[in-house]
């Protein structure tokens, strides 16, 4: 009987482990705080983050399962600052983030770049114009160009289609195109209030290829025929273009962790950096990390 007891003592005490390196533990061993990993931490794994790098994340997941069919992989599309808060306070173990980290975020995380993505400045396919200069596009963007024949297209009003505050896309393509001020320590959108927000990629998507004066922006990959690139200063968003610098509104996928990856999550990472993995990036329309 002693036996058993001193078993199901040791087995209660294994499944308090936490995941991403920090087990929780106290002087007076109480309950640790985080939920990220439990007894099926090896069995299950919550990524949470950015709707730019969850498509991208989900087909691996599915090709990852074809080897590993026991991992169930759960993962939530709430945008970069969203996944990073759930790295940080243990309810994920993995987050995803489509912007760079902050300097008080990479002393509590550990990142993976695993891409880096184009962001394309996009318009309805009817709309003329091939070519911005990036002033036109932040006069644009400030609701300063409001027609699209002031920068050689029709007599249009034009109609700005944003992401939402939080959105890794928008933090990246704001910080790339200098459209944001500093007040009082904290960055403030110079973007035009009458800007139409949108979601997801697939919302801003969606108002482009329905709005035919619209202009916004996207992570390269989901771009698709219902919308068209612009040029910026002559150059294409192509991945040619990226890598040899040219092109340069682009930006980093990361996954994030609080402290290390725990055994499950750090396999799945590990098949995401692999060859393997870094080729589904490059399938997609990223750029590999590698």
């Amino acid at each position: 009987m002693l036996k058993k007891l001193i078993g199901i003592s040791l087995l209660g005490a294994a499944v308090l482990l936490t995941s991403c390196g920090d087990n929780g533990s106290t002087a007076s061993g109480t309950t640790p705080t985080s939920t990220a990993a439990t007894s099926d931490a090896a069995s299950k794994i919550e990524v949470v983050g950015s709707t730019s790098v969850s498509p991208l994340i989900e087909k691996m997941a599915a090709e990852y399962n074809k080897t590993d069919a026991n991992t169930k992989i759960n993962i939530q599309a709430v945008g970069s600052s969203a996944g990073i808060k759930a790295a940080q306070d243990g309810t994920a173990q993995i987050g995803m983030s489509s912007r760079e980290l902050k300097d008080s975020e990479k002393a509590q995380l550990t990142e993976t770049k695993i891409a880096i993505d184009p962001i394309a400045v996009v318009t309805n396919p009817a709309n003329g114009v091939e070519n911005l200069t990036k002033d036109q596009i932040i006069g644009i963007f400030k609701g300063e160009i409001k027609n699209w024949k002031e920068v050689g297209g029709t007599d249009k009003p034009i109609v700005v289609v944003i992401r939402e505050a939080g959105s890794g896309t928008r933090d990246a393509f704001e910080e790339i195109m200098k459209l944001t001020s500093e007040k009082d320590g904290k960055k403030i959108s110079l973007v035009a209030q009458d800007a139409i927000t949108a979601d997801s990629n697939g919302a801003v998507k969606q108002n482009i290829a329905t709005k035919e004066n619209a202009i916004g922006y996207l992570s390269f990959g989901v771009v698709d025929d219902t919308v068209k690139g612009l040029s910026v200063d002559g150059v294409k968003p192509s991945t040619e273009n990226v890598k040899n610098d040219t092109y340069l509104i682009k930006r980093p996928f990361l996954l994030v962790c609080k402290g290390e990856y725990d055994a499950a999550a750090k396999k799945f990472v590990d098949f995401i950096m692999s060859d393997a993995g870094q080729k589904m990036v490059e399938a997609d329309g990223y750029i590999s990390a590698k």
